[in-house]
Order: structure tokens, then sequence, then C-alpha cells
């Protein structure tokens, strides 16, 4: 084939181009007409800055003017890093790459600058270090900045962060060398085909930009996620109760029932067959339940925390012990869950019910004095402005708690998407843990008001008393059920230093154990994939010590799940080892209403959406 013919056959089609074309330019009109009605509608105003970030930055800008001297070091020191990577620079342009070492490196695992041509090619190279020479030193200038209170730091240093993170190289076009090969390939269309699906995720979010993590159409509840065989075996206003089937001629006496937080859907603990830890725990022997929450919309508007309580977690207790005829119960609740978990067996510690055997707390926060990068999103100005959004709606949006956690790791959840779908021009991959992170839920407003304003902004849950719910002032440190507290040494959402201190409130036999990776994959790590480990200290059982790194100091570090270890702490409570025969859905004193996963989880924010449209 002639040279010339290869060029022809490397062009693009212009049928295609054409079509493309027209489709860019269709949704680009129709979106610039509906912002400017929008417009038009609301009036324009000055953005409201609830976050306080304007005044941060401000008090940011005093502090380091009243101090020139050490900001004119800063400058000096970056440009000293600049000399050095311009003379590494002109050495490797002349053929010694080896000759001088990096200025700058990215650090381990960062995607961003994997691609080969970020090391080898001089001028890629320069650009990588230059920003993260760059990088470095705006934010050292920032994070060591005097004067500035513990609130503003914190907000000073995220938002640099975020304002870093949006201008690396990696994200545009000519200075990141896979797009800049993708548009001379593709004479471009992979520009024109990422604009296209930027216009999509904007029309997709109503005008605003919701980027697509992964491919929705590709999965299925029931069938390729939330695959677990089981029956919904009760339901009221805020929940289905889902019984599984066994899985072994017998199971443990004691039933085990998640409850999972209310802020994600349940299917997280049952994402595929290999890494279900409900498929997992069944497999064992226990005759497993799980909540699976409503996705409230304006009519759950004052639902309230005492109701999650009483007709919640609790209620699915009730059910649990009719169903099995059984007088306790194995509980683990996941995040939000755990809290809500706590909740109810501070209630029934208080009303003297024995129905909890044992408590289970993954990624749990009790105490909430140091919430981390999260308190950025939580300080007074923040959550009043959120409860004034939410009682217009009569709940929070589940998109934007979407957004807030996915900006706390905005590298993997936010830029490499913008790269992929928007500069690559590519759909995105189909993913299950990603789909599961796209399908945002509601909370009822009055609810969440007061888990914020009582939580995070007045901890007022480790104060004994300092919460009343159903007439019953909340104080676990009267609680005395066994309780295995899991966390994770990378959680970005629930610092384990944080679950840690809440550990050490109840008063019984308290088990922690801190696993490998971050708040989902440390999590959902089944023993198979014998990935991350986990640290136990047998020495403090009972007896945390009061700091978390004298926990560490001390602790034994194990390979493998921690799941099968919380299988043998749990079988070894008193009682936990008996077993009946094998309990079916069917043939339980409640009657079977559906099949799993049920109707509650089936129903997704973006997939009405589009009906709607």
């Amino acid at each position: 084939m002639s040279q010339q013919t290869e060029e022809k056959a490397a062009l693009p089609n212009p049928a295609e181009m054409a079509k493309t074309y027209a489709e860019v330019a269709q949704r680009a009109s129709r979106l610039i007409t509906q912002f400017m009605e929008k417009k038009a509608k609301d009036g324009i105003g000055a953005p409201a800055d609830e976050l306080g970030v304007a005044k941060a930055f401000m008090d940011l800008s005093a502090r380091l003017m009243a101090n020139p001297y050490k900001l004119a070091q800063s400058q000096m020191n970056m440009m000293w890093d600049y000399f050095s990577l311009w003379q590494g620079s002109m050495l490797k342009m002349m053929g010694m790459p080896n000759a001088t070492a990096p200025v700058a490196a990215p650090k381990k695992g960062d995607n961003r600058f994997k691609d080969e041509e970020w090391e080898q090619h001089f001028l890629f190279d320069f650009v990588k270090q230059s920003y993260l020479i760059a990088a470095r030193h705006i934010h050292d200038t920032v994070a060591t900045t005097e004067g500035l209170d513990e609130s503003t730091q914190q907000k000073v240093n995220f938002f640099t962060r975020q304002y870093i993170d949006a201008l690396s190289p990696s994200n545009f076009a000519l200075t990141n060398p896979e797009v800049f090969r993708e548009t001379l390939k593709s004479h471009g269309q992979n520009l024109v085909k990422g604009l296209n699906n930027l216009l999509h995720d904007v029309e997709a979010g109503d005008g605003q930009l919701r980027i697509r993590m992964t491919d929705t159409s590709a999965f299925e509840m029931g069938k390729n996620v939330a695959t677990t065989p089981g029956k919904v075996v009760f339901q009221n206003e805020l929940f289905q109760l889902i019984q599984y089937d066994p899985a072994t001629p017998e199971q443990y006496k004691k039933p085990f029932l998640i409850v999972p937080p209310w802020i994600n859907k349940y299917y997280i603990l049952d994402l595929r067959e290999k890494n279900s830890m409900v498929k997992w725990a069944t497999d064992q022997g226990h005759t497993t339940f799980i909540m699976s929450w409503i996705n409230p919309d304006e009519k759950l508007a004052q639902k309230t925390f005492e109701d999650y309580l009483l007709d919640g977690s609790l209620e699915a207790i009730n059910q649990v012990c009719k169903q099995t005829g059984e007088d306790s119960v194995n509980l683990a609740g996941y995040c939000l869950g755990g809290s809500l978990t706590m909740t109810t067996l501070a209630y029934m510690a208080a009303k003297k019910d024995k129905r909890a055997n044992s408590g289970t707390f993954f990624t749990t926060m009790l105490d909430f004095s140091d919430p981390g990068e999260l308190g950025v999103f939580l300080d007074e100005g923040a959550v009043e402005g959120l409860i004034t959004k939410m009682k217009k709606r009569g709940y929070l949006e589940g998109s934007e708690m979407a957004t807030t956690f996915n900006m706390l790791r905005a590298n993997d959840l936010i830029w490499s998407f913008v790269v992929n779908n928007y500069l690559m021009g590519k759909d995105p991959f189909p993913f299950d843990l990603l789909y599961w992170n796209s399908d945002s839920t509601r909370m009822p407003a009055a609810m969440h008001s007061f888990y914020l304003r009582n939580m995070y902004i007045e901890n007022k849950f480790i104060q004994p008393g300092g919460i009343e719910l159903g007439g019953v002032k909340i104080d676990i440190s009267k609680v005395k059920t066994p309780c295995y507290f899991i966390s994770t040494i990378e959680d970005h959402i629930a610092p384990w230093k944080s679950t840690y201190a809440g550990a050490r409130v109840p008063t019984g036999k308290t088990k922690f154990v801190l696993g490998g990776s971050g708040h989902i994959a440390g999590i959902v790590n089944p023993p198979v994939a014998n990935k991350y480990g986990y640290w136990t200290n047998d020495a403090t059982d009972g007896n945390l010590p009061e700091s978390p790194d004298d926990f560490l100091a001390g602790a034994t570090q194990n390979p493998g799940s921690w799941w099968t270890h919380w299988n043998q702490w749990v079988t070894s409570l008193p009682g936990g080892s008996a077993k009946v025969k094998a309990r079916r859905p069917e043939d339980g004193a409640l009657k079977v209403i559906e099949d799993a996963p049920g109707a509650y989880v089936k129903f997704r924010l973006d997939a009405q959406k589009k009906k709607a449209k």
C-alpha cells in the first residue's frame, strides 16, 4: 500500500465526522438555550460562598504578606529547583538522560504520569517536573503559613490541592503525551467526540456537569450486580429486609443482620459473587439479612433520625427475630449505618433489651471531633447553607454528596475521567464498583439535618445523654455488647484514628482491627483476593489504649482478609458456634414479598432523569 493510500485510509470517515459535528452542534445549541432561559427565570446573583473559601484565602494572603521574608525565601527555593531542572533537561536533550537525578518525581501510585513518555521524552519530562516543582512549593507555602486557625488552615490546604490537581499537565491536550498522540492519530476526532461526551454529561445533569464514571447500561440489578439469591421478607416506608438463601446444610443459630449506610445502596457488599460479603457470610453458614433503604423524595422530608432508629434498625431486629424465632442477633453497620447501629445498641441498653448478641462496625465514626477532610464541608456556615437547601426541596440531592466525596480523591474520581471521556474521547469502561458509586441516594431533610447538627457540628453522640431519641437519652458508654471495629488505614472518609477514638467509648469487650487500603477496598476485601492484610493487637482487647499510635505500635500485621478474623471472633462469642438446620426465607414466619434484590434498590436517580427527558 502506498503512503498516499495509507494516509487516506487513516483519515476519519466524512459521514461519521458530519454526524458527530451535527450532534455536538445540536447539543450545544440546546444547552445554551436552556441555560439562558434558566438564568432569566431565576435571576443572576453573586455566587454564594457557604464554605467560606474566599474568606479563608483572604486570611491566607494577609498572613503571607505579613512575613515577606519567608515568602521570598520560598520563591527563591522554587527558583533554584527550576535552575536544576533546566540543567537536567538540557543534559537529557543532549543525550545524557541519567546525568542528573530528577528534581521532582511523582508519588508512588500517581497514575497521571504513568505514560512512558513522561519519563523518556525530555519535553514532557520538563513539563511534568515543572508542574511538580510548582505544586510542591505552593502546597508547602500554604501548609506552613503561621497564624491561621485550624479550620482556615484545613480549607486553604484542601482547596489549594484542588487547584493544583486541576492544573496538572495531564489534564490538557497539548501537554498530555497520550492525548497528544491520539489527537494526531485521529486528526482531532478524539477532541470532537470528547466535546460531545461533555455536552451529554451536562445535559444528563440538567445543566450541571455529571461526569460519567462507567457505562451504566452494562449492568442490571440482580443479573450481574446484587446477584446473591434471597427474598424480601419485610418492607415499610424506609427499608426492605432481605434474607439470603442458605448455602450450607446447617447455619449458625444466631442470625446476622447488616445495617448499610442510607447514604449509599447496600449492594457494595454484594457486587459480584467473588467479592460479595453477603455471599461469603452465607457460605460460612450465617443466616444473613440486610436492610435495603428507600431512596427518599420530598414525601419523606419529615422522616427523622428517630424514625430511622425506631422504624429502621430496631424494626429490622424485630423482624429478624420473628422470622428466625431467635432471641438475639449479630449486628453489623457500615459507616453511617454503623452510627445508627451504635445508636440502636445504646437505645436497647437503656431499655434493658438483650437482643443484640454482638455489634460489628465497618469504618464507623462515633466521635466526630476530627472528621478529617470532610470537615472542610461541615463547618457551621456550610451546614446551615445545606440545611436551607434541604428544607426547600425536602431532601439532600444524592449527586451533591457524591461530588463532595469525589473531591476527596479528585485525581482518581474526577480528573482521570475528564481525560478519558473528554480529551481521549472514549466512553467510560464498565466497572461494577463505579456503577455502584454513581448510584446516588437522597436523604430526608429532617433526618440529615439532625445528623449533621448533632454529630458533626456539636459532637453530641459521645456525650452521655447528648441526644434523645424515642424518649431515651442515648449514652453509648452504657453499651456493654461485645463490639468489633474494623477501620482502614487509608480511609479518607472516616479516618481510622477518629474511628479509634469512638471505639473506646463503649464499655463492653471491644476488638479493634485496622485493615489495609481505604473506605471501600479495605472493607470489600474477600479472602480469595489475599490482599492488603490487617493489624491486630490482642493485648488491648477490652482495654484499648488512649492513643491510636500506641495501638498500632503494639499491633501485629496479618496477611489476607479481616473477614476470616471477624468470623472467628463472632463465632467464638457465647453461643456463637451453635447451629441449626438451614433456614430458607420461605419457611420463616414472614411472608415473602419478592426476590432479592428487591424494588427499593432498583430505583436509580439518573435513570429517572433520563425517563423524564
